[in-house]
């Protein structure tokens, strides 16, 4: 079925998810406004649903999820950056996708759900042509290069990118306990990562930051540093924060 479906509630998801035949394979879209990645992704993903829609393909369902608005599903997936594709069956994850990387995608769905490609003339095609475009194999990449170019877009992915053990929500020591209290005290919108919960962030970004310790705080692509740096940058300019805070009224949604 098409197109993807936004869903807005958790009574909405579980009336959603209840009501699939077992047999559908379900792809799950967490999303967060604020990330860039997640807008193209979500071309990506329309561009298939729109081909699955089409007689005679695997029965499909497509939902997106607001990973920040319904954390409790967010949890449930395990989902630390967005965006962040789910593949599920009869209520079984058989496949997740982490990042951007459209081919990935395309690949995991089409692995689980294939196309049968249409006979032409009496034969069949050694590939089906689909509407999403066509994206050409690139060399192999090292580990290394991978992990960089992951770590090239975390650290964009959102104005203020916060790196941390924990969430906002739950804190996994003192420092990240307080450089969220610095950003929640001056409405600060900002996105997190939870480097306890992927160990090849948590070692590549001391690396790649040239940066020993968490939590790491990021502007605009830039590392700031950690709590002593920010509480220096606050003491010279009290204004530092100024131009990502949100009104008071829109605070508590800052995190």
């Amino acid at each position: 079925m098409a197109p993807m479906k936004e869903i807005s509630t958790q009574d909405e998801w579980e009336t959603y998810v209840g009501s699939l035949p077992k047999t559908n394979l379900l792809i799950i879209f967490f999303h967060a406004p604020w990330a860039a990645p997640c807008a193209q992704m979500a071309a990506v993903l329309n561009a298939l649903a729109e081909d699955y829609s089409k007689p005679g393909a695997p029965a499909t369902s497509w939902v997106a999820i607001n990973a920040e608005e319904l954390s409790e599903i967010s949890e449930m997936y395990d989902v630390i950056a967005v965006p962040y594709l789910v593949l599920q069956r009869d209520d079984q994850v058989i496949e997740t996708v982490s990042g951007s990387n459209a081919a990935l995608v395309r690949k995991a769905i089409e692995t689980h759900a294939p196309i049968k490609a249409p006979a032409v003339n009496g034969s069949t095609p050694a590939a089906a042509a689909t509407s999403a475009e066509v994206i050409p194999e690139k060399e192999e990449e090292s580990p290394e290069e991978d992990l960089n170019k992951r770590l090239t877009g975390l650290v964009s992915a959102a104005p203020v990118m916060l790196f941390m053990k924990g969430t906002p929500s739950a804190p996994q020591c003192g420092f990240s306990r307080q450089m969220v209290n610095i950003l929640r005290e001056r409405s600060v919108k900002y996105g997190f990562f939870n480097i306890l919960a992927d160990d090849d962030v948590r070692q590549g970004l001391k690396k790649f930051a040239d940066w020993p310790t968490y939590p790491q705080l990021w502007v605009s692509g830039e590392l700031v540093g950690g709590l002593d740096i920010v509480k220096e940058e606050l003491e010279n300019d009290p204004d530092f924060f100024k131009k990502f805070s949100v009104p008071k009224e829109e605070g508590a949604a800052a995190a």
